[in-house]
């Protein structure tokens, strides 16, 4: 557990409830790396493999909301090992995380994979861009998509940790099933090629 990610989650009013728990003193002498504050290849590898990620962002009344984003494999972006970007698109016009970015620029990203049964997140500040703004930044995060995306945002890393797997439920799209069927499906082929043969052999028999 990276304790950078814990120098942020951990507030008064949360390390009180440690304390009533009886624990506050395993995270006091935690000597984890506090070092979790830029992407190492794991983590661009595991980001650049989502298809979706969960993002919490929180009001000005408190109230936090949590949006699920999805797209294409690959479309959060990792632009360098501190900084992430990815296309808005036109939805439902409620436009709830992005007036709430506007309030504050304190964002969190759950990532899954549930295969595997594992799950990163990561504190963000994040900075909505228009397209026009920086066509470098546009070039890089809309790449290869045809929808017209209303505008971009860029994460900046304030820190990341890896999740236990514990309770979660492995879960496969329909890519995944395709995939791990696909060597049963081949061999089926192949033995109904087979029975064909067979057939056409015996009927050939005087």
């Amino acid at each position: 557990m990276g304790f950078g990610f814990l120098d942020v989650a951990v507030t008064p009013s949360v390390r009180a409830f440690q304390e009533q728990h009886g624990v506050s003193q395993m995270w006091e002498n935690f000597g984890g790396n506090r070092d979790f504050d830029r992407f190492t290849e794991q983590e661009q590898r595991f980001i650049a493999e989502r298809d979706s990620f969960y993002m919490a962002t929180t009001s000005e009344t408190g109230w936090p909301y949590v949006q699920h984003r999805g797209g294409p494999q690959g479309f959060l972006k990792v632009l360098d090992e501190r900084t992430l970007a990815f296309a808005d698109y036109r939805g439902n016009f409620q436009y709830i995380s992005m007036g709430n970015l506007s309030a504050s620029d304190k964002a969190c990203l759950f990532l899954m994979d549930y295969p595997r049964r594992t799950r990163l997140k990561i504190y963000v500040h994040a900075e909505v861009v228009q397209i026009d703004e920086d066509g470098e930044l546009a070039a890089a995060v809309l790449e290869g998509t045809r929808a017209k995306a209303e505008r971009i945002v860029r994460l900046r890393l304030q820190n990341f940790d890896w999740n236990c797997p514990q309770h979660i439920v492995p879960r496969y799209t329909e890519a995944q099933i395709e995939d791990g069927l696909r060597p049963i499906r081949d061999r089926l082929s192949a033995l109904e090629a087979e029975n064909a043969t067979l057939r056409a052999q015996i009927h050939k028999t005087p």
